[in-house]
């Protein structure tokens, strides 16, 4: 049953740090890679966007009136796997669940409607609702699986910015988050940021796309 195969992984198992993390795995780990707002168990990797909010920054965003539309999207290993095409439209994605409630699709077309901004946190956030959107430019509910590969040029139907941290070249990521910003953009800010010896990464900094 679920129950037992889940207490045998646990038992057997210990927190997916990234392979560059090279030290053993601490008790800390399982809290500290782990966005604070994960809710359902499922992924093989924490979308590290997340990672840099903690719970006071929460409050704070909320307070100046930011609504939070949470959307589940089981990272999958996919994510880890370089392009190794020059065709991108020949690179295969795996799949990935994604589920986007009906809450979550009405917040985010309110504030489209009212022409408030939507910021979408890290690539996992920004695949999620660019899976499932109507003919109309609004987020639909949606329940299923995703295997959507975004690389440019490509028109984005929901979120009018994206918090992202940086990517290793060759990567599905870099390539979303240089077809949202716009290559020569984000070109220049990847060389910003190695000039200024910013830490890429899943345990990195992060940029925000306007």
């Amino acid at each position: 049953p679920y129950e037992d195969f889940k207490a045998k992984i646990t038992e057997l198992g210990e927190t997916p740090l990234p392979k560059y993390i090279k030290r053993d795995v601490e008790p800390e780990d399982e809290e500290r890679y782990q966005t604070i707002f994960a809710k359902v168990e499922g992924a093989v990797a924490a979308p590290t966007a997340g990672l840099h909010f903690s719970r006071q920054l929460l409050k704070r965003l909320e307070l100046k009136g930011i609504n939070f539309a949470e959307v589940t999207l089981h990272v999958g290993l996919g994510t880890f796997r370089s392009v190794e095409v020059e065709d991108l439209t020949k690179h295969k994605m795996d799949s990935e669940q994604v589920i986007v409630s009906e809450a979550a699709a009405d917040m985010v077309n309110n504030a489209k409607r009212t022409k408030h901004r939507v910021c979408a946190i890290g690539t996992t956030a920004m695949r999620s609702i660019e899976t499932s959107v109507s003919t109309e430019g609004h987020l639909k509910p949606f329940d299923g699986w995703t295997n959507k590969f975004i690389f440019p040029p490509y028109d984005f139907s929901i979120a009018n910015c994206m918090i992202t941290n940086f990517h290793m070249p060759e990567s599905t990521l870099l390539m979303m988050v240089s077809a949202f910003g716009g290559y020569d953009l984000i070109n220049k800010a990847y060389k910003e940021a190695i000039k200024e010896k910013y830490r890429f990464y899943s345990y990195g900094d992060a940029m925000l796309i306007i």
